[in-house]
């Protein structure tokens, strides 16, 4: 992990030098690539998403000033902005069942089954709260998905959204409610 001063350094090298902005990217690619697939659970459009904030980022990152927040804060923002495009563009679309992923072979086919079923379970659930996550308006869905999926802090995602404390948690807070009012 690098500090904020090594960061800063990092990024004013990579706005002389674009070929720097490799190490950029090698250091935020993990985080950014499972923000967007956790918010569109779509691996094809997590990619795209992924590598289109990528290229946005490296084409404005002569406009980007040093605010004393991670790199990544500014990162975010712009994967944000792509999932709302991309939701704009396509509508709301989850993943086929069948793309859950083989099962891991055991000796003992009940065994096997049962964690299929688990497993299957598991994605299920996953994707109706992902349903009524994507019910949300757009900035609830982007609190919620930072907060809960990404673990950022309260702070972290107010740097990141470009707003106050106090808003992020109004903004958690609503959501939330709007989720336990729709999951009755």
């Amino acid at each position: 992990m690098m500090s904020k001063g090594q960061e800063q350094q990092l990024v004013a090298r990579a706005q002389r030098d674009p070929q720097v902005f490799g190490e950029l990217y090698e250091q935020n690619y993990a985080l950014i690539f499972g923000y967007v697939l956790r918010r569109v659970a779509d691996l094809q459009a997590a990619q795209d998403i992924t590598s289109e904030t990528f290229f946005k980022a490296l084409s404005k990152l002569g406009q980007f000033r040093w605010q004393n927040i991670p790199f990544s804060a500014w990162l975010y923002r712009i994967a944000g902005n792509e999932i709302s495009n991309y939701f704009r563009r396509n509508g709301h679309r989850t993943i086929p069942l069948d793309a859950i992923g083989e099962p891991v072979s055991c000796i003992d086919p009940a065994s096997e089954i049962i964690d299929a079923q688990e497993e299957l379970s598991r994605h299920e659930e996953f994707l109706r709260l992902q349903e009524m996550i994507l019910k949300l308006p757009l900035k609830y869905q982007e609190v919620i998905a930072l907060r809960f999926f990404e673990e950022k802090k309260v702070s972290e995602i107010a740097d990141i959204l470009g707003k106050r404390e106090g808003t992020v948690k109004s903004l958690l807070s609503r959501a939330l409610d709007k989720l336990r009012v729709s999951m009755r």
